[in-house]
């Protein structure tokens, strides 16, 4: 136990991380509406402005590079230019509040405590993770009298829960501004509430519209059925030509690399689902001689989100004139994702499905980062010690989160440290965070970033 750890318990115990989760909770930071401008700004400049500052950072607010999106802040705290500089992101943006469907009439702008739940709009999703990291600091810099033992950035943006538009203008624009050795993050959920994670990139996701119109109006399927080619039939055996029966890929071009035994190495003690509220997990769903874990972390999958023809609420006698349908790939690094509408048409022109219209996807890149990297040997090893249990390494999460800027643009290690859980109820009524998992964050981060400090003479840098 370090001094950090013990500040981080008093700060818990005392309440003090209570007040400042239920103070952000309060700002309406929900970007999806439109209609909350101001208060996406006055999250940035009258609550983590202020906070970063009486952390000794030196902060900048910056319009979006990309016209009517919201601003972003960065900060800078420069201990000595030959130490290791740490960049930490959070979003204080959150989804629509849902007013009046939450339980027991809840406000989703009041932080609300039952038992060990804490109910309120982004107490999950982001407001308690990046308040955790901010908190951790500060256990941090008390402990060791003012200082950190390394350098830390900060990027904080708005407009995450809209697809976070002008993230990767601006970190593009601003790379000296956001140079780091690592970036250290917290968002999405842990593997299970029982267990401390850590995920080093994502699954990246391509959206794609198909549309088949073969005619103006529908026809009478008595009269004209069995002579009119139906497009909700052609559309189904269309897809069921990319995809087969037990959701296993059959386009070759769509289909990742084998999975790399590192990655292997990580998933082997990994266990997906089993929770109280988890739906089951359909054993032969899938791709063949993959474990649970494998499939969802290591490989792709092929999603039909929307499908449909017709009237579906109110069916008619009639042959649709038209159908469509909305895939989506979720896909591991490897993949061919710059070919993957290439791949579709030409795939469905080789199975007679030329007439087909084929959207231009929407993409968020994957990215994944070594396991054997030395900043993720040094969070699974600190975090170990400081929770006495063996952290879950995901080397990339199922889902995915805008890290190829991160990644990619910015050239970073990324380690992410959620402090979630899957039944968190996010971007839904009743979102809440469980209090033991907010303490237990805030004692490892403490500790990790003590950590970083007591090793950064030896951690690796960026090149010069």
């Amino acid at each position: 136990m370090t001094a950090a750890t013990t500040l981080a318990e008093a700060a818990f115990d005392s309440g003090a991380f209570l007040r400042d989760l239920t103070r952000r909770v309060a700002h309406r930071t929900d970007s999806q509406s439109g209609t909350h401008a101001a208060e996406l700004r006055g999250y940035l400049e009258g609550e983590i402005a202020p906070t970063l500052q009486a952390l000794g950072f030196a902060t900048q607010l910056h319009d979006n590079p990309v016209a009517g999106a919201p601003p972003l802040l960065t900060a800078e705290r420069l201990e000595d230019p030959s130490l290791p500089t740490v960049l930490f992101y959070g979003h204080g943006d959150v989804v629509r509040g849902h007013e009046g469907r939450w339980a027991e009439g809840r406000d989703p702008w009041t932080l609300s405590v039952a038992g060990d739940r804490w109910y309120g709009r982004g107490s999950a999703d982001n407001k308690s993770q990046h308040s955790i990291n901010l908190a951790a600091l500060g256990c941090v810099l008390q402990a060791r009298g003012g200082r950190l033992g390394f350098n830390a950035k900060w990027l904080v943006e708005m407009g995450e829960e809209t697809g976070s538009p002008g993230l990767a203008e601006f970190c593009a624009l601003q790379r000296e501004r956001l140079a780091a050795d690592a970036l250290i993050a917290s968002d999405g959920p842990r593997l299970r509430a029982d267990r401390p994670t850590v995920f080093l990139g994502s699954r990246g996701v391509a959206n794609i519209d198909l549309v088949l119109t073969l005619r103006e109006g529908g026809h009478h399927s008595g009269n004209w059925g069995g002579l009119l080619r139906n497009p909700g039939t052609v559309l189904a055996s269309a897809i069921a030509s990319l995809v087969d029966g037990r959701g296993a890929i059959r386009v070759q071009g769509l289909r990742p690399p084998p999975i790399p035994a590192a990655v292997r190495a990580a998933l082997a003690d990994i266990e997906v689902g089993g929770g109280a509220t988890d739906p089951a997990i359909d054993p032969a769903w899938g791709e063949p001689g993959l474990t649970p874990a494998e499939r969802v972390f290591g490989w792709n999958t092929l999603e039909v989100l929307a499908l449909g023809c017709g009237q579906p609420e109110a069916p008619v006698n009639a042959i649709p004139p038209s159908a469509r349908a909305t895939l989506q790939l979720r896909f591991v690094v490897g993949t061919d994702i710059a070919r993957f509408r290439e791949h579709l048409v030409r795939h469905l022109a080789d199975q007679g499905f030329g007439d087909i219209a084929i959207g231009e996807p929407v993409v968020m890149a994957a990215t994944r980062l070594d396991p054997d990297n030395a900043w993720v040997r040094l969070a699974m090893a600190s975090i170990e010690r400081s929770m006495g249990r063996k952290p879950a390494l995901l080397p990339n999460l199922g889902g995915s989160l805008p890290n190829d800027v991160f990644a990619d643009t910015l050239g970073l290690p990324t380690v992410w440290v959620p402090h979630s859980y899957p039944a968190c109820s996010q971007h839904a009524p009743n979102e809440h965070v469980l209090a033991p998992l907010m303490r237990e964050g805030l004692v490892m981060t403490a500790a990790l970033l003590w950590d970083v400090g007591e090793q950064a003479a030896t951690l690796p840098r960026r090149p010069a």
